[in-house]
């Protein structure tokens, strides 16, 4: 099948799959007999299309979008690039909204400039991409430590591992294993993270009890909150809090040394939370034991429920991420 552009002069006829999200390179448009000077004309301000990258042409005027984005800087790359990063996270199911440029990774023997929206690194490791919807992402342990690597603080790198980890993306054996084979540049950061045992249980135990709420009829909490008055003077801690009853989860690390902060509940009870208390062994068990899984979810379910029936919220704020779980 073809596809047909037509304007005043003539008709196209460009090969199928040539044309993507109208997005098209500028040798499907000479294979299709356009010359250098025609496409030139109609890429001119006022003209029908415009010129993204060298070589990728949008057949249409105004601002693209993200995926057109994405689409241009692989035909601009070419067949061997991956797209890392921001991008590749959301592909795989991360609630982010990209503000950075498309990070690609490219084969060493290219050399592309960063253009506009994008910025290609060579890389001697091209991972094998995984495709959605037609288009080529690095795994998800590849993307995260990418990001990661590239972060402008130390809680901007946890709060990525963090977040890869409590959706299931991947494990912390995969994201050190990832680190370890790639580029060292901005690594040690990360690896000092990685190493931090008490962090990465804390970080992987919330991975496991976000899998849980994935079966449960809940709405999607916020995870590491501390919970504190209107004075600021700090109640609590909820590893998962739905602030929109007042519904605190607590899991006791019983196996969990030095853990921080305290998981009292006695204070955010006075306040009027509702606090559901599970043990991080249920918690852990909770993946092969549909049992164990049924019970918490219930109980969560119950209490938000309840929770949310009072009718009047607690007076409570969650005033900020807990650093030391946050990861």
């Amino acid at each position: 099948m073809l596809n047909d552009m037509t304007n005043s002069h003539r008709t196209l006829r460009i090969a199928s799959g040539a044309v993507r999200d109208g997005i098209v390179t500028t040798a499907a448009l000479h294979d299709a007999g356009l010359s250098r000077g025609m496409i030139t004309t109609r890429c001119r301000p006022g003209g029908p299309w415009q010129r993204l990258l060298p070589g990728v042409v949008m057949l249409a005027k105004g601002p693209p979008t993200r995926r057109q984005q994405l689409r241009a800087a692989v035909d601009y790359a070419g067949k061997d690039s991956v797209i890392t990063g921001e991008d590749a996270l959301t592909a795989h199911g991360l609630r982010l909204t990209p503000q950075q440029p498309v990070r690609l990774l490219v084969p060493t023997s290219k050399r592309l400039s960063p253009r506009e929206f994008v910025v290609p690194e060579r890389s001697t490791r091209l991972p094998r991409p995984i495709f959605v919807d037609e288009l080529p992402f690095a795994p998800p342990a590849r993307a995260a430590i990418d990001v990661a690597r590239a972060a402008p603080d130390v809680m901007a790198l946890r709060s990525v591992l963090a977040m890869v980890l409590n959706d299931g993306l991947c494990t912390p054996t995969e994201l050190s294993d990832e680190l370890d084979a790639g580029n060292q540049r901005g690594s040690a950061a990360v690896r000092a993270a990685l190493r931090d045992s008490d962090l990465l249980a804390a970080m992987f135990l919330h991975a496991q009890a976000n899998q849980v709420l994935n079966s449960a009829p809940l709405p999607r909490p916020r995870w590491h909150v501390t919970i504190a008055d209107q004075k600021q003077h700090v109640l609590g801690y909820a590893d998962a809090w739905w602030d929109e009853v007042g519904l605190a989860w607590q899991i006791e690390r019983t196996k969990l040394a030095g853990d921080a902060p305290e998981h009292g509940h006695l204070p955010l009870t006075a306040a009027g939370v509702t606090v559901v208390r599970t043990s991080s062994e249920q918690v852990l068990g909770a993946e092969h034991d549909a049992e164990t899984r049924g019970r918490i979810v219930r109980a969560l379910a119950s209490a938000f429920l309840t929770a949310a029936r009072c009718g009047r919220r607690p007076n409570v704020q969650a005033m900020s991420e807990a650093v030391s779980n946050a990861a």
